[in-house]
């Protein structure tokens, strides 16, 4: 058995956007009995609300809710960590400490520009961990080459049709719980900060009726959709909803 392997990684460039928009397939998974890890790639600092430091308190807050077997930030600089040499190795020396079959990452195109750029890293680091002649090492230990099964995409603020949806009927409102552990981020009467899309009172509603709508075109009550950038292969067709 390798040590530290997880079934599932997700990595979210800003610490929420993993929670925010695949929470309930994490949640379910965890459920199923696979191991999943969480990876954030910025502290999230240059955010409206909050501050770095707390957004670290609220994720370890969030992984504990969810059960997640382990959650790493890659310290990059939020809003102007680049797709250079140096932030590939960081997400391919996670890739390969952890062995992951299957990376949920940002959205492909976003309103935020992080997420795009990061999604294109991480698609990046996926392929170029495979490669043999790229070396990295962790505490000293050299690491063998590690390309996951398939990297997946989920879906943010834009509106983009996926190409798969995965069945989370049961775990939405556990999904709103564990968007919640960042408390600074969402909806506070009290709360003296600037005002964010994000933060006005409808926000969290509109995370269920898109899981709604996503549920409504495969036949299930709630769903969440993923872009893929490669076939998507099935081996049994009847275990196709």
């Amino acid at each position: 058995m390798i040590e530290n392997k997880l079934d599932i990684l997700a990595l979210g460039v800003h610490p929420d956007d993993v929670e925010l928009g695949c929470g309930a397939t994490i949640l379910k998974h965890i459920a199923l009995g696979y191991k999943v890890g969480i990876c954030d790639l910025t502290q999230g600092e240059l955010g409206s609300r909050g501050s770095g430091p707390l957004r670290l308190e609220e994720a370890e807050a969030a992984r504990v809710y969810a059960g997640v077997e382990v959650r790493d930030n890659l310290g990059m600089r939020d809003g102007f960590f680049t797709n250079d040499e140096a932030n590939k190795l960081k997400v391919i020396e996670i890739i390969r400490k952890y062995r992951p079959d299957i990376i949920l990452a940002n959205a492909v195109n976003d309103r935020h520009p992080d997420h795009g750029r990061a999604s294109q890293l991480t698609y990046d680091a996926c392929f170029l961990s495979g490669l043999s002649k790229i070396k990295t090492s962790i505490d000293g230990k050299p690491q063998e080459k590690w390309r996951p099964r398939k990297l997946l995409n989920y879906i943010q603020d834009y509106h983009i049709d996926p190409d798969i949806v995965i069945d989370v009927t049961g775990y939405i409102d556990r999904k709103i719980e564990f968007v919640l552990q960042y408390k600074s981020q969402f909806f506070d009467p009290n709360s003296k900060e600037d005002n964010t899309p994000i933060s006005s009172p409808a926000f969290l509603a509109s995370l269920k009726e898109r899981a709604s709508a996503h549920g409504r075109r495969i036949g299930v009550d709630y769903g969440e959709g993923f872009t893929c950038a490669s076939y998507l292969g099935v081996g049994d067709v009847m275990k196709v909803l």
